[in-house]
């Protein structure tokens, strides 16, 4: 909605303000602001998974691949990456590696709908993640999403999607002025 605030009385567009019902619980609404909403958008209206969309970019590579052969990487396992990994599962990707620092989140991701959980800091010594999950798909994933806002994690999730046709999408809001350095 572009607008986030705990105020009584905000000013703000038409366009960003939803309806609730009074009846609805407050507890399970506020998570449609932008965990479930921006993390559906991503993988169905951008360059996602969906047979739908696909089909829709018929001159693009992927159209040679099925939604359920795709694989994908979700960097940061909070409440967007969580969003991403089940629609990611909805539509019907084969293998989805959820990646993040906390161990803890592993069950999380798992009931989500991921099939793989890794965390960087558990690789050897001096193995990256972008290089790990390469390896461990073949020559790197179909799409790739960062939830994380952090560019060195941005950076990863771009360098381990496939060379040639697989798709990385930012989601996460870098700090201003940061930027992300990568390899042509």
């Amino acid at each position: 909605m572009g607008t986030s605030t705990f105020s009584q009385y905000t000013v703000l567009a038409d366009v960003s303000v939803v309806k609730v019902n009074s009846s609805a619980p407050l507890e399970r609404v506020c998570l449609l602001g932008c965990g479930i909403t921006t993390a559906w958008g991503a993988v169905t209206k951008l360059p996602g998974i969906s047979a739908s969309l696909l089909i829709s970019y018929s001159f693009h590579p992927l159209t040679l691949r099925h939604p359920e052969d795709s694989s994908v990487a979700v960097f940061g396992v909070g409440a967007i990456g969580l969003g991403v990994i089940n629609t990611a599962k909805q539509v019907g990707a084969s293998r989805i590696i959820a990646v993040d620092t906390n161990p803890a989140k592993e069950s999380w991701a798992t009931k989500f709908g991921a099939t793989d959980f890794v965390n960087p800091l558990a690789l050897p010594e001096g193995k990256r993640i972008q290089d790990h999950l390469v390896d461990i798909t073949d020559g790197g994933l179909d799409f790739t999403f960062d939830c994380t806002g952090n560019v060195q994690v941005m950076r990863a999730a771009l360098e381990a999607s496939h060379k040639g046709w697989g798709v990385s999408t930012v989601i996460g809001v870098a700090p201003a002025g940061h930027e992300i350095a990568t390899r042509p």
